[in-house]
């Protein structure tokens, strides 16, 4: 079909042209690509074998959709997806509305066009791109917002009584006609509303102001729904449930490496940034440990989840941290160390819904201790599990055997109880980070021994990762005081309640000990 050259009625119909529904449009198209091996949701990752063939099985259904799942699980990119499955172009009256189909029209507009032109008509052309309507559903949203209303303005205008169709001003779903629409949050919209779809669902006709229209729309339904949404601010009323033929669960990446490559493929890092900062796969997958263990977590909500928008944005902040210090200090290349994940709190805090201990521990130290959660889990996929150190007591062997069994990191720990300590700046240099680094006894010799192809800004970010790693086992003590890390021993650190003041040495009295 020669789509430019096709402008009137006559010409359509002599190309052959047939009406087909959306739905069947979208079956068509959609085996089409089934056959030819090509990937029917591109971009969508982690669904592979639950969601996509789900929706795939629908599509061949001919179903409307409801995709149910929790925030930040792709259920409005995947129906917005679905355009693609649409055939690129499709013919409708010129004027129309609700884009009626010329070789069978709806609206009176059109019916009346066709028979004043005949096969002169002229015909418009519709992109799939513009096929596609979405609606937020909010308290707000009324019956003439979805479906219509009287528009008296208009019956003024063209001296046309309320008992004329043509004064009716159609609203989005029927505008929406040969197209695919979506209702996001279909939980809050009211009752009453979602009374409104039943025929549309089902019969196909629908009411306006007492208007009592035949109007069988073809359009391709597909709600999203929040689990959560059930029992907070509503339900979806069960006839309306029961007419969307399919409900496809969605759900967050199952694994790490999933999780990463989205991630990676919707965080925003532009050129200037790539080429400034380096981030490791240590520190990617930190920040990806961190939503698993949000999602895990007693003190996040669980019904509310954990969006994978967390880890986006706290990537994109984590490269920003590291951008902003080496602008700090003029250098011109730098990478993100773990320090820097100082810089991924905001992204944590404005993202998780805290349950009531939640509340009363604070969102900055609930987003902390993630951190640290994702350090601990993360660390023994890297060194030796410090937790066998802990378990282990002298021997009273020769010096060799003890020093097998006290562990690879008894010799870092042995540096810190001698009351030597490291303070890592927030801002520091990386020349003077890993000055400060190499202090440690031991730190470089593990790291050699277990990452022995590693050049020397990874190992140093490595050696970070074993104090940060230690300190989350509590084999040395981590405290942050004004922009600086500060590594000391355990039990010093808890002894160290600081000097007597003088109104204290006052108070203390021997006598009151004996």
């Amino acid at each position: 079909m020669n789509i430019p050259n096709i402008k009137t009625l006559g010409e359509l119909k002599a190309s052959g042209y047939q009406p087909m529904s959306v739905k069947d449009e979208i079956r068509k198209n959609l085996i089409k690509k089934i056959q030819q091996k090509e990937t029917t949701f591109p971009g969508i990752i982690g669904y592979e074998d639950s969601v996509i063939p789900d929706t795939e099985r629908a599509l061949l259904s001919r179903h409307n959709i409801l995709f149910l799942g929790l925030r930040g699980q792709a259920k409005t990119r995947m129906a917005r997806q679905m355009t693609e499955l649409l055939d690129e172009y499709i013919p409708f009256v010129a004027g129309s509305e609700i884009n009626d189909d010329p070789i069978a029209p709806l609206s009176k507009y059109a019916k009346d066009f066709i028979a004043a032109h005949g096969d002169d008509t002229p015909i418009h052309w519709l992109h799939r791109s513009e096929r596609y309507g979405e609606k937020l559903a909010t308290p707000d949203v009324s019956v003439a917002d979805l479906i219509g209303d009287i528009d008296p303005i208009k019956a003024a205008n063209l001296r046309l009584s309320f008992a004329d169709e043509q004064v009716i001003h159609y609203g989005i779903i029927p505008r929406s006609n040969r197209s695919i629409f979506v209702i996001n949050e279909i939980p809050d919209l009211q009752a009453r509303i979602q009374v409104a779809l039943f025929n549309i669902l089902e019969e196909g006709d629908i009411q306006i102001r007492g208007f009592k229209l035949r109007m069988p729309l073809d359009i391709m339904f597909v709600f999203t729904a929040n689990p959560e949404d059930y029992t907070n601010r509503g339900s979806i009323v069960t006839p309306l449930k029961d007419r969307i033929q399919s409900q496809i669960l969605t759900h967050y990446p199952k694994d790490i490496d999933t999780s990463l490559s989205i991630t990676e493929q919707e965080a925003n890092i532009n050129a200037e940034q790539e080429q400034k900062v380096s981030i490791s796969d240590l520190i990617k997958r930190l920040i990806e440990q961190v939503a698993f263990e949000a999602r895990t977590n007693e003190y996040v909500d669980k019904k509310s989840g954990v969006s994978a928008r967390l880890t986006i944005a706290a990537f994109e902040n984590a490269v920003s941290s590291a951008e902003r210090r080496a602008l700090v200090n003029n250098e011109t290349h730098t990478q993100v160390w773990i320090s820097d994940l100082a810089g991924i709190i905001p992204s944590i805090t404005g993202k998780i819904e805290l349950v009531y201990e939640g509340e009363q521990e604070g969102p900055y130290q609930v987003a902390v201790n993630l951190v640290d959660k994702a350090i601990r889990t993360q660390f023994l996929q890297y060194f030796p599990n410090p937790e066998v150190q802990k378990k282990r007591k002298p021997t009273g062997k020769p010096s060799q055997q003890q020093k097998e069994l006290d562990g690879p990191y008894k010799t870092i720990t042995s540096w810190f109880d001698k009351g030597n300590h490291l303070d890592i700046l927030n801002d520091m240099k990386d020349a003077e980070k890993m000055v400060a680094l190499y202090k440690v006894d031991g730190l470089y010799s593990i790291v050699k021994k277990l990452f022995p192809m590693a050049n020397e800004k990874e190992s140093a970010l490595l050696m970070e990762f074993v104090l940060h790693g230690l300190s989350a086992y509590s084999l040395i003590s981590k405290k942050i005081i004004d922009g600086t890390i500060q590594f000391k021993d355990l039990i010093g650190s808890m002894m160290n309640l600081g000097p007597l003041t003088m109104d204290e040495e006052d108070e203390f009295n021997e006598d009151d000990f004996r």
